[in-house]
């Protein structure tokens, strides 16, 4: 069986599928076609993603005995900072541990300090190789089939024959656009941009102005759907999501009083490297064929967040349709379609939520709202955090958006917001609440605006 990508999708299908294979007594060879090298830094080895694992996926890898070693996890993040032209306030995680992993997906940005650190990617392939699969370090440009089966072509004229083909690359692949101009009716997810940048800044400094917390932004800037800062060791990760993303907008945002506190004062450090790859906002519409079947990125991924935790999802139900069903097209409907189109059904509500978000950023007094109740709620040790809940989930991408709508459906969520929207609109800009709910600790987690 081949797997074309060695990324997170790829990985997770050749571990979970030898896993099961040998549960259940099957010899099977697995060969993972991955021309990258995850061991380089910078482009060579990048696979052009934030690098956030989420809580939910950190402790699902834990039951799957997978444990990531402080060499792959350059950050623990504990707490989210939450930025805006009104204020800024941290949430932190509801058990305050650091349980969300920030990771580098290749070996890090171009001349970054040379560490002992480990790509997340290379992790995930190792395990799949420690479980008998084979790395082939080729490049694959096509598929043909004969006889019913899929050929794996390669660049060389040279193909291979194989009885299933498991496709993980990421959208940005070019191999999508030659299987959309093939016959066996697949077409892409829709995409939408993004902008990634890294700078290098010593750690004390890192520790100082954005310590254990990744920053988001709330501000009324069109086209941006999400904006955060994410620290990883020495380098400080920059993730803009949203439409037709340009370098004025990158300049407007990074410029922004909001985002420039989070750095030293004077100029910005220059990006040690910076990328604009499109992210996948759609499914496929049939993401999987006989003896064919699209993984993460290349069928069906969470809108905008916990994209590693779709690449498991969809890993995990296709290794287990293989083993326990077949390789059919009838045989993926039974098991995998399952799994895609919850996901497909959840981004659905997921839009809602962030067009609803939408709305409530362009105001400045629905912006004060969300503050000052997230702020009141961080202060108290025994009011319930619906709005903190609610903005967590949303920022870390751990609970699915059909959990996330539910809770702003909650009558509490309801009753509250409404209060707070009444109270932002007639008060005008007035005194956010409490320092004490509003981040104080300049020197490890964030800069408050009111000092």
């Amino acid at each position: 069986m081949a797997i074309v990508g060695g990324g997170p999708a790829g990985s997770f299908f050749a571990y979970f599928l030898l896993g099961l294979a040998d549960t259940m007594g099957l010899e099977l060879e697995v060969d993972i076609f991955e021309p990258r090298h995850f061991t380089h830094s910078g482009p060579a080895g990048c696979n052009h993603c934030g690098g956030i694992v989420s809580e939910s996926l950190v402790q699902l890898l834990a039951t799957e005995g997978i444990e990531l070693p402080p060499t792959v996890v350059q950050w623990g993040i504990d707490s989210y900072v939450l930025h805006s032209d009104v204020g800024t306030v941290r949430i932190d995680t509801p058990l305050r541990e650091k349980r969300i992993a920030a990771v580098f997906r290749g070996n890090g940005p171009r001349d970054a300090p040379l560490t002992d650190q480990e790509s997340f990617d290379r992790f995930l392939l190792d395990l799949a190789v420690e479980r008998g699969a084979r790395v082939v370090p080729k490049l694959v440009n096509g598929i043909e089939w004969e006889g019913g089966y899929p050929h794996l072509q390669h660049p060389d004229g040279t193909a291979e024959r194989y009885e299933l083909a498991a496709i993980g690359v990421g959208i940005n692949s070019n191999l999508l656009s030659v299987l959309e101009s093939s016959d066996i009716g697949y077409h892409r997810p829709k995409t939408t941009m993004t902008y990634i940048c890294e700078f290098l800044l010593d750690r004390e400094t890192i520790e100082k102005y954005l310590g254990t917390s990744m920053h988001v932004f709330l501000l009324d800037m069109p086209r941006i759907k999400f904006a955060a800062l994410i620290p990883k060791g020495e380098v400080v990760t920059m993730c803009m999501l949203g439409d037709e993303i340009d370098l004025e907008l990158v300049e407007s945002f990074l410029n922004s009083p909001e985002v420039r506190q989070c750095f030293p004062p004077g100029d910005l450090p220059a990006q040690a490297c910076n990328c604009s790859p499109l992210i996948n906002i759609g499914s496929t519409a049939q993401p999987f064929a006989d003896r064919l079947v699209f993984l993460g990125d290349s069928g069906v991924t969470r809108l905008y967040k916990d994209g590693i935790g779709a690449a498991y999802r969809t890993a995990k139900a296709a290794a287990t349709t293989v083993v326990f069903e077949g390789i059919s097209a009838e045989d993926f409907r039974k098991r995998f379609w399952k799994v895609s189109r919850s996901i497909s059904f959840d981004n659905a509500l997921g839009k809602l939520v962030f067009a609803v978000n939408d709305i409530l950023k362009k105001r400045r007094f629905s912006r004060r709202a969300i503050f000052r109740m997230t702020a009141l709620e961080q202060q108290s040790t025994t009011a319930p955090r619906h709005m903190s809940g609610v903005l967590w989930d949303l920022f870390t991408g751990s609970a699915p958006y059909r959990e996330v709508l539910a809770n702003t459906l909650h009558p509490g969520f309801i009753a509250h917001i409404s209060w707070n929207l009444v109270v932002s609109l007639f008060s005008g800009a007035g005194r956010r609440p409490g320092k004490s709910a509003i981040d104080e600790g300049r020197g490890t987690n964030g800069r408050s605006t009111e000092d």
